[in-house]
């Protein structure tokens, strides 16, 4: 499901996926880190608060480190109804999550959310899958798939 946001108008991108510790801070790390040249607001959060304020699973900093992204500054929190005013582009690692998502978004905003992997250029998967419950490789596979979306969306947002 791809948003139906004008990317010309993008300032501000929220990822999000459940519990806002493995896929969604991998997000905001690695698409933090390749669009530092775009003047855009970037954060991640997700649709249970169960991890709130709590940092990103210790395996997917590790994973991150090693590519050399950062992920200082990143604190769990819980989607908001205000994220719907506040971001302008608002992406689901999965399906659930943009259920769960239009559950809380005001109908008016609803046209914000979509799926991140929708961007992706080289992997034909639609989701993002959980790595919480897997091993390291899980956690790569995260990175490969958020790193070419992530490049796939900065291409969108930068074409005029």
């Amino acid at each position: 499901m791809t948003s139906k946001t004008d990317l010309s108008t993008v300032k501000s991108v929220l990822f999000v996926c459940m519990g806002n510790i493995c896929r969604s801070p991998s997000a905001e790390a690695v698409f933090r880190h390749k669009a530092k040249a775009l003047a855009l607001t970037i954060d991640s959060a997700g649709t249970l608060g169960s991890h709130a304020r709590e940092k990103p699973d210790h395996r997917a900093q590790k994973a991150g480190i090693a590519r050399g992204y950062s992920f200082d500054k990143i604190k769990a929190r819980k989607v908001t109804e205000q994220d719907f005013e506040k971001f302008d582009l608002i992406l689901a690692m999965d399906h659930q999550n943009i259920k769960d998502l239009m559950k809380v978004a005001p109908k008016n905003l609803q046209h914000k959310v979509g799926l991140f992997l929708d961007y992706a250029e080289n992997f034909e998967d639609q989701e993002v899958p959980d790595p919480y419950y897997g091993g390291a490789k899980g956690f790569q596979f995260v990175l490969d798939l958020v790193e070419d979306a992530s490049d796939g969306l900065i291409k969108k947002l930068t074409s005029k």
